[in-house]
């Protein structure tokens, strides 16, 4: 489309569009039909194309008239809608918080850790995103993001000046259908040699250790499945085809929802979470709740497992 739009033309046509009649319109716009009608041409010049055609002293759209009505229409819809948020008081608004989730976090954590933001005092729209941590950040640099959540630190570089907050951290259990817990519980982690054991396709940094102390411990496992999803792996699980691990955090609801039971809990292997931001003091009010309350939690939970 050449030139740039004129969206006070545009806004003139979508009302002619909506009320059918340039005389309707021009008496809701408080405009003489003759300067309506003259808008209505210079946005069909700029275009280089008619949004209307006459019939019998009717307007009736053009099939492109169709089409820019649509996309106007949703335009001036969402237009009228950020304008009652700004008539709003400042308190009342909602937040708009977009969060990037790395693809290997438990999603029963991941919503552990947006609670902090999904209960403060005023409404919260969320919108999350999973992927990769690299994209994520490349997201999160471009403000497509507010914030990331991760298992992993990002690779240093002196151009990024990331805000890195520990909002969670969980030692790892092992989990089985009742029958195979019960087999595996007394004498484990021995009891695990040569068992069918589930991994977790993306490589998460508590399965690397995981994988190791097995390996300390003199414990061969039989990985017979390799799954990136946490869910799909679960599933597998529930269906009696191996063991599979998950931060003992989420325990219970992992015990609940899959019908399994943990066989036995490996302290020495953590899943530390990340809260990562564009800067390490937090204008928005959402993110700084996550990444506060989740310190917090994070620091009480450290505390904790020292005492005892």
């Amino acid at each position: 489309m050449p030139g740039t739009l004129n969206y006070k033309h545009l806004y003139y046509f979508w009302v002619i569009a909506r009320e059918g009649s340039l005389v309707r319109a021009s008496e809701l716009l408080d405009l003489a039909p003759q300067t309506l009608s003259s808008q209505l041409t210079a946005l069909e010049e700029s275009i280089g194309s008619l949004l209307f055609r006459r019939e019998h002293r009717r307007l009736v759209l053009t099939d492109l008239g169709q089409t820019t009505f649509r996309y106007a229409d949703e335009m001036f819809r969402v237009a009228d809608e950020l304008k009652s948020v700004l008539d709003s008081d400042p308190a009342d608004r909602p937040l708009t918080l977009s969060v990037g989730v790395a693809a290997s976090i438990h999603k029963l954590i991941a919503y552990q850790l947006l609670e902090p933001a999904i209960k403060l005092d005023r409404q919260v729209h969320i919108s999350c995103h999973t992927g990769g941590l690299e994209a994520l950040l490349r997201d999160l640099k471009s403000r497509r993001l507010d914030v990331v959540l991760s298992d992993r630190l990002p690779e240093s570089n002196p151009e990024n000046h990331w805000g890195i907050h520990t909002i969670g951290q969980s030692s790892i259990s092992l989990f089985a259908i009742p029958e195979l817990a019960a087999q595996l519980r007394d004498d484990f982690p021995q009891s695990m040699h040569n068992q069918a054991f589930l991994a977790n396709a993306i490589r998460t940094p508590y399965a690397h250790q995981l994988m190791q102390w097995f390996h300390d411990q003199g414990i061969r496992l039989d990985v017979s499945v390799e799954i990136d999803d946490s869910a799909l792996l679960k599933v597998f699980g529930r269906n009696g085809f191996g063991v599979f691990a998950a931060p003992t955090v989420i325990r219970d609801e992992v015990c609940r929802q899959y019908q399994v039971e943990m066989i036995g809990e490996v302290e020495s292997v953590t899943d530390t979470l990340y809260a990562i931001s564009r800067n390490q003091v937090q204008a928005h009010p959402a993110v700084e709740a996550i990444c506060t309350q989740g310190a917090s939690k994070a620091s009480k939970a450290n505390a904790s497992k020292k005492t005892d």
